[in-house]
């Protein structure tokens, strides 16, 4: 009998070894596994460590790295993680491996493409103690940082690439920016050494800059928390994220590990990731700014009842025909009206949904919804920079968010919203979307994690549905399965009862 066995990406670690196995590549490692990728490892230095002190440094000889990195080279990486480079000659062993390999993703002007590289630049221990050349931070600069995917330096470390201080969230921003200069592609500089009830990670790159927070958790099993962390993240890569997305599953993973840390004869342990994170709990809030409420008030919630069918039309009339057949929830997405006629057109949906009983949430204009008295307003990820959320919230309206990927959710998160709408759960060709259909095991991964109701959106139809209401989610968005349907009213009113009878009270 034959057995078939699922595949795993491959994420090479390059680090040094910790005899106390509680960072290194033994973290790497435990890491990667509990993250469903397959970890090889090119060991730099051995190390003499514990709790306490580093004892010893022995650095790999250079061609014994490079015969490992060449065994390596024949399996298919997804991603790369570098740690611990403790001299000149494993740094050029390292560069030579990464500058002449396929697997290797770099910069525009340097040749080939594959594999993204995470550098967390290991320049000391937790206990305070050196652990590379003090000549290195130069060479590393200068050769390694311009092929890097993602740097994670500490604020310790960040100071001593930049040559900036760091005093305050300012001086935080100024230091990764100055890193970018290097040629790295991205920075998340860790907030973790850092005095303050909050933990606060800083990213940029050229595309997003966003601050990540989370409760600073107080615990003496914290050792391995940077190798943890840059683990993760290219585990994350390694298994088709972007790197945003990455990101975020790599604060989620982190904020696990030191949750689940464990002592070693009652002294302190290691972070303990388990597994791919899941819990809303792990989840940081994802900010412009630094100055973020670690529990931002909550938006009122929407009733006690399941969303159910919720139906997306861009005028009021249809609404008139679709309310008698019981929906308790709609939207009103006007994309081609202004003025007088758009306030119109709001205000006749309102007055309808006033009528029927039912929730109501107003597509991009809170200004309108907030005057006119709406029940909610729905508002995508493009329109929450230049909302007023506190306006919406002042006024006692619902929020609902729409979202797609991990960092999106942390973003919703940080409001504290009504609902979250994910998707697309399926193709959809109503609007066009950049990611990837999620499918009803991505739509349980979201439903099992978050606390929100969660409205699915996205490509379902009728032979879709029942299992999308099998997710537990409190509400199903349709567009076109109603809108295009032969007959709307009867197909609404089928959808609306299999919903209602499907979906549990929240």
């Amino acid at each position: 009998m034959s057995v078939t066995h699922p595949t795993k990406p491959v994420v090479l670690t390059i680090a040094g070894s910790d005899s106390a196995g509680m960072a290194g590549v033994q973290m790497d490692i435990r890491t990667l596994t509990a993250m469903g990728v397959h970890g090889a490892a090119a060991i730099t230095a051995n190390t003499a460590q514990n709790n306490r002190e580093v004892l010893a440094i022995h650095p790999v000889d250079s061609e014994v790295l490079a015969n490992q990195l060449r065994a390596v080279a024949t399996m298919p990486i997804a991603a790369i993680k570098v740690g611990l480079i403790p001299g000149r000659e494993q740094l050029t062993a390292v560069c030579n491996f990464v500058k002449n390999s396929s697997a290797v993703e770099r910069r525009s002007d340097i040749k080939s493409s594959g594999a993204p590289l995470v550098l967390d630049p290991v320049l000391a221990g937790s206990c305070g103690d050196s652990l590379t050349e003090s000549d290195l931070t130069v060479a590393l600069k200068s050769e390694l940082l311009p092929v890097c995917t993602l740097l994670t330096p500490n604020r310790q470390e960040a100071e001593e690439l930049s040559g900036l201080p760091i005093r305050n969230s300012d001086d935080v921003e100024s230091a990764a920016r100055a890193l970018l200069d290097t040629g790295v592609k991205a920075v998340l500089l860790k907030g973790g050494h850092s005095n303050g009830p909050l933990s606060q990670d800083f990213f940029c790159s050229k595309e997003h800059t966003f601050w990540l927070t989370s409760p600073r958790l107080t615990t003496d099993h914290s050792r391995g928390t940077g190798c943890a962390l840059s683990s993760a993240i290219a585990a994350a890569l390694a298994r088709g994220y972007a790197l945003a997305d990455a990101v975020v599953i790599g604060k989620m993973a982190i904020n696990q590990g030191l949750r689940q840390g464990y002592g070693i004869a009652g002294d302190g342990g290691p972070v303990a990731i388990e597994r791919f994170p899941g819990q809303q709990i792990d989840l940081p809030l994802l900010t412009r700014g630094a100055d973020a409420n670690p529990e931002p008030p909550a938006f009122p919630p929407c009733a006690d009842a399941p969303l159910g069918l919720y139906p997306i039309v861009d005028r009021a009339e249809w609404l008139a025909r679709l309310l008698p057949t019981g929906i308790s929830t709609a939207q009103l997405r006007v994309k081609d009206l202004e003025g007088n006629a758009l306030k119109r057109e709001i205000t006749a949906a309102i007055e309808l949904c006033r009528r029927y009983d039912c929730r109501l949430f107003i597509n991009d204009y809170w200004q309108l919804a907030v005057e006119l008295g709406a029940y909610g307003v729905h508002l995508g990820q493009e329109d929450l920079d230049d909302a007023d959320i506190e306006a919406i919230r002042r006024a006692g309206l619902r929020l609902g968010i729409s979202s797609h990927c991990h960092y999106e959710v942390a973003r919703a998160h940080s409001f504290n919203p009504s609902y979250i709408a994910c998707g697309p759960i399926f193709h959809t060709t109503t609007k066009d979307m950049p990611w990837t259909p999620q499918g009803p095991t991505g739509l349980s991964y979201w439903q099992d994690m978050l606390n929100y109701p969660l409205v699915a959106i996205g490509g379902i139809n009728r032979e879709r549905l029942p299992g999308i209401a099998a997710t537990g989610v409190s509400g199903v968005a349709m567009i076109t399965a109603i809108t295009r349907a032969d007959d709307p009213e009867q197909t609404c009113r089928e959808f609306h009862t299999l919903l209602a009878a499907a979906i549990k009270p929240e």
